[in-house]
């Protein structure tokens, strides 16, 4: 089935803050800031954000293929889909590459995705973001709270725990240990471990593929190669820190009114789903959904089982039940 039209694989580019900049919350002003974008389906006024997670990109027909196509959650032939690769990262959208070391938030870059929306035309959204896309979408909701209309956040807490704060400084620590790869590459291996549980790690990593090698072994290392040949370590430093430093406050999260579908994933190490249910329960209009899973945080990329139905439904606007 085809997932998207030849033109929707296109990724585009806009330049935005040309008249006004764009004030970063660590007072920095940006003007003409690049970023790269996808768009599916015919553009409207009201669309579907996806809000990608650290390491992806916004090219969603790529990554997401239970969830792009006719008749799934996000349907070009049905609705106008949005997905904008963020500030600070390596895809296209200016980050440390262009911009220097700089301090980013989550809420600039849901600025820059404001931004972005009113450039396209799109006045209304519905979120869907996953990890660190969930993460943003609290932020979405916090900035621009005018423009959505619901949001449903998979696998992520509302701010970030000593746990996962801990997790991001060991892999920025080992960036700064062995600058040019290296380090980069271990600080993939930590977060796969992460992304991934001892009962997923059991079933898919057992034995030798290569002698004298454990599975697991090989497979962090290919992870860690693999992420080396298209990622930017300026680009994890700067995201990361971005993640951790998201931090809002019981008082502002009382002040999302807007629905929201929380989904918790049963064997995630790193967003523990009784944290993510903790977080959903500050929320006023919070609905929470846990996926049954063995394979970790990642089981929303690799397991996603109920889950496009689940997300489908509430995004249509249909009852998703507790």
């Amino acid at each position: 089935m085809e997932r998207c039209s030849p033109a929707d694989r296109v990724k585009k580019t806009a330049v935005l803050f040309r008249t006004s900049p764009l004030l970063l919350d660590c007072g920095r002003p940006l003007s003409d800031v690049r970023v790269a974008y996808h768009t599916y389906g015919e553009a409207q006024e009201e669309a579907t954000l996806v809000l990608h997670a650290l390491t992806g990109d916004s090219a969603v027909h790529e990554w997401w293929p239970d969830f792009l196509g006719a008749g799934l959650p996000l349907d070009p032939t049905q609705e106008f889909i949005v997905c904008a690769n963020v500030l600070g990262g390596c895809a296209g959208t200016d980050g440390p590459a262009v911009l220097g070391d700089l301090s980013i938030s989550l809420r600039d870059m849901a600025r820059v995705g404001r931004a972005l929306l009113e450039h396209l035309g799109v006045r209304r959204v519905r979120i869907i973001g996953a990890s660190m896309g969930g993460l943003l979408a609290y932020a979405w909701l916090l900035e621009c709270p005018d423009l959505v209309v619901r949001a449903a956040v998979i696998g992520a807490p509302v701010r970030h725990s000593p746990w996962a704060v801990g997790l991001n400084s060991a892999a920025r620590a080992a960036i700064r240990a062995a600058p040019g790869g290296e380090g980069l590459k271990v600080a993939r291996q930590i977060a796969m471990l992460s992304y991934r549980s001892p009962q997923s790690l059991a079933q898919t990593q057992t034995g030798q593929r290569i002698p004298g090698v454990h599975a697991v072994t090989s497979y962090l290392d290919y992870q860690g190669e693999k992420l080396l040949a298209r990622f930017c370590e300026s680009s994890y430093v700067t995201l990361t820190g971005a993640m951790d430093g998201f931090q809002p406050n019981t008082a502002e999260l009382a002040s999302i009114h807007v629905p929201v579908l929380v989904v918790g994933i049963s064997s995630d190490m790193l967003y523990p789903a009784a944290e993510v249910s903790a977080g959903a329960a500050e929320l006023p209009n919070a609905t929470y959904w846990e996926l049954d899973s063995i394979h970790g945080h990642d089981a929303f990329l690799m397991d996603a089982g109920e889950l496009p139905g689940r997300v489908g439904a509430f995004l249509r606007g249909e009852k998703t039940g507790h």
